[in-house]
């Protein structure tokens, strides 16, 4: 199924964490592995944002928008190519069944309250916050574009490439894992200060981390809209989890 849509005001905010805090891999993928201070770590982001306009190509004049969240880290699949893994999606509850049924998705209910930022940038700052059994509650501004601590990934030009420019992503459903290819445009990049107020949509995912550790990300920016398109693909078989192979890129930073 390929799908087009704009993905409006896209917050990224942008974390390293410990590779013993993130979860086993399926077999085929493997972690990006980056050496800081003597420790292994992995990139991790969640992406707030809302879908204006999503609709399938064979069905244009049905069109949905509606806000969501996915965590997801950063990996490479059994190709080499640079993907994420999507952890964790939250979309308003009237979305679950065409996110589950025909997206499947590992989707979850939530709420949201997300502010406009493209629609009046002059403001001096936004807020977004989302919960389901657990919250996430974020303020940010515009600022001078700096990356906060963590392993180097080369300045902020090459950080943001990093994030974004993957074409393929995957997620679990049902025991079995799923792709979804992208494409998507080339983009405005707004660069932020952002301060987590409540983190425990990102505690429920990384139990062994504290609050300290998410209250302030590495690098977080704002995208005010993103056209693209992406592709569900056929879900196909796991192997099962194994921490042995979950190397595939190690840099030394």
């Amino acid at each position: 199924m390929r799908l087009s849509t704009n993905a409006r005001d896209c917050l990224y905010l942008n974390w390293a964490i410990p590779l013993d805090a993130a979860p086993p891999l399926p077999g085929e993928l493997g972690y990006e592995i980056h050496r800081w201070r003597d420790q292994d770590w992995v990139f991790v982001t969640a992406l707030l944002f809302r879908f204006i306009g999503l609709h399938a190509q064979v069905l244009p004049f049905f069109r949905l928008s509606y806000p969501q969240m996915n965590l997801r880290i950063y990996v490479r699949d059994a190709s080499g190519a640079r993907s994420v893994l999507y952890l964790r999606t939250l979309v308003p509850f009237w979305v679950l069944p065409m996110s589950r049924v025909a997206g499947r998705q590992p989707a979850t209910a939530g709420r949201f309250v997300y502010p406009s930022p493209s629609d009046d940038p002059e403001v001096g700052g936004w807020r977004w916050s989302l919960s389901n059994r657990h919250a996430l509650e974020v303020s940010a501004r515009i600022a001078s574009p700096i990356l906060g601590d963590g392993p180097d990934l080369g300045g902020w030009t090459r950080a943001v490439e990093y994030f974004q420019q993957r074409r393929k992503g995957y997620a679990m459903w049902e025991d079995r894992l799923r792709s979804v290819n992208k494409s998507r445009a080339t983009t405005e990049i707004w660069p932020l200060a952002a301060e987590i107020q409540t983190a425990g949509v990102l505690a429920e995912a990384f139990p062994t981390l504290t609050m300290d550790h998410w209250s302030v990300p590495h690098s977080s920016w704002l995208c005010p809209e993103i056209p693209f398109q992406f592709e569900v693909g056929k879900p196909r078989l796991m192997s099962l989890p194994n921490r042995h192979r979950m190397v595939a890129a190690v840099s030394d930073c």
